[in-house]
């Protein structure tokens, strides 16, 4: 019990209650002493008073009775600047200490009666007072002081007694009321989390927010938020698991249709057409290009994209083949490819994989050209980066730019999509790709009037 909340909480309350108490039970007990002095001053008041209406002269038997009901020693009274023994016992112990209730301070009584509880011994005491309605300048008076502490004993008991019956009223209230409102619901919480962690692509787990209070509804909502999230992700998991073996099969038997479709294409290369002549080694180049990415991509099924073979690399070269390559889209006669390559610039890359990257860069800017239904043209440009160890390819369009969606989940396959009915495929590959040389893949700029990409490859390999 005491490891839950509830039950710290109930010890708490216990604990804070009865210091509240111990902090009234003070001043308390320091009242009632002062009650206690005061009425034991009226009494013996009275009893003067009647004495004195006799002229003093009383039987000693009601003398002593007077005083025994009193319950004080002897009796003093001021009068007209005249100090007169009234009452007086036969005999009187020493007076120990004088208590002056005229106009007493605060701590000045809580002092003396706690003093009073702590002091067990019988003591004479005399106490000081002002008689009541005026009738007299002062009253004095000599009494014992072990009834005293008794009644203060008395009372405190009885006042810790109530403070303990409060205490553990009010902390079953709260311990209640903290389980009615507190501990049920959060109880209600942990058994859906549970729930939905037995089986969280269930999305009729997702807890649904229906707490009254303020912080703990926030909690489900952002509870509700997290799961959503997480069966959503899952959900596109375990589609991506399945899309990836179909991607296998579909690679696997698409590379033999390639092999094959690559070995007659070779027979072309003794056909006496010059226009035949001149495109075979393209289209072998291309066929080559299209069954190492099948077999890139069975690697990627079973595990990840390969590790990049580096070599040196001519930049202008590889620059070239892309642009060729892409100039022979169905929509790439309204586009100008505009390249600039520093002179003698070798890249240290894997040769396939950048082709892949630049292609899928390039392919993107000349249909989001086509896109817009007019010309544009596409700057390719390769140089030693400026204040880097390394090289920079920039890709820029003069296309629309990149709509708000793509730029949220840019480089996340299935979610940076830069055209309608666009998987976002491409620019995620490209940047593992880049990743895998050391390198990284940034969008520069998107706007209105275009959009870069820049591709940066470190000079030397780690370690």
């Amino acid at each position: 019990m005491f490891n839950t909340l509830s039950g710290r909480f109930l010890i708490l309350t216990l604990c804070f209650v009865m210091l509240a108490e111990v902090l009234i039970f003070v001043p308390s007990v320091a009242r009632f002493r002062e009650d206690y002095l005061l009425s034991r001053l009226e009494r013996a008041q009275i009893a003067s008073l009647a004495l004195l209406a006799n002229d003093g002269m009383v039987d000693p038997a009601l003398e002593d009775e007077l005083l025994l009901n009193s319950d004080v020693l002897n009796v003093v009274l001021r009068r007209d600047a005249v100090r007169e023994l009234v009452l007086a016992a036969p005999q009187i112990p020493p007076v120990a200490t004088t208590y002056d209730l005229r106009n007493p301070p605060s701590l000045g009584l809580i002092r003396d009666a706690m003093m009073q509880l702590w002091d067990q011994r019988d003591r004479t005491i005399r106490v000081i007072g002002a008689p009541v309605r005026d009738a007299g300048l002062e009253i004095e008076v000599t009494m014992h002081s072990a009834p005293l502490r008794a009644a203060m004993v008395e009372f405190g008991l009885r006042i810790l007694a109530l403070s303990a019956v409060i205490s553990a009223f009010t902390a079953a209230l709260l311990f209640f009321s903290v389980r009615y409102f507190l501990v049920t619901p959060m109880n209600r919480v942990v058994g859906q989390v549970r729930a939905y962690a037995d089986a969280p692509e269930d999305a009729r787990r997702i807890i649904t927010p229906s707490a009254g209070l303020h912080e703990l509804r926030d909690a489900e909502v952002a509870l509700n938020k997290m799961q959503t999230q997480l069966t959503a992700a899952l959900k596109q998991k375990d589609h991506l698991a399945q899309m990836g073996a179909a991607v296998a099969k579909i690679s696997h038997d698409l590379r033999n249709i390639l092999t094959t479709t690559s070995l007659m294409a070779d027979r072309l290369e003794g056909s006496d057409d010059p226009a035949v002549q001149r495109t075979t080694p393209k289209l072998l180049q291309s066929l080559s290009r299209a069954v190492n990415l099948c077999e890139g991509t069975l690697a990627f099924g079973r595990a990840q994209e390969p590790p990049p073979a580096l070599a040196r690399v001519d930049a202008a070269g590889l620059l070239r083949d892309v642009v060729e390559s892409e100039s022979l889209g169905p929509d790439a006669e309204a586009i100008e490819f505009d390249v600039c390559v520093e002179t003698g610039l070798t890249l240290r890359c894997d040769a396939e994989q950048i082709f892949r990257v630049l292609s899928n860069l390039i392919r993107n800017a000349r249909q989001a050209i086509a896109a817009q239904g007019g010309v544009g043209v596409i700057r390719i440009s390769a140089q030693a980066a400026p204040n880097e160890d390394g090289w920079e390819i920039r890709i820029r369009d003069t296309g629309p730019g990149l709509p708000k969606k793509a730029l949220e989940h840019l480089f996340k396959p299935f979610q940076g999509g830069a055209r309608k009915g666009g998987s976002g495929l491409g620019l995620a590959i490209a940047a593992e790709l880049v990743r895998g040389h050391g390198g990284a893949l940034t969008l520069e700029c998107s706007t209105s009037k275009g959009t870069e990409f820049r591709i940066w490859l470190p000079s030397q390999p780690l370690g």
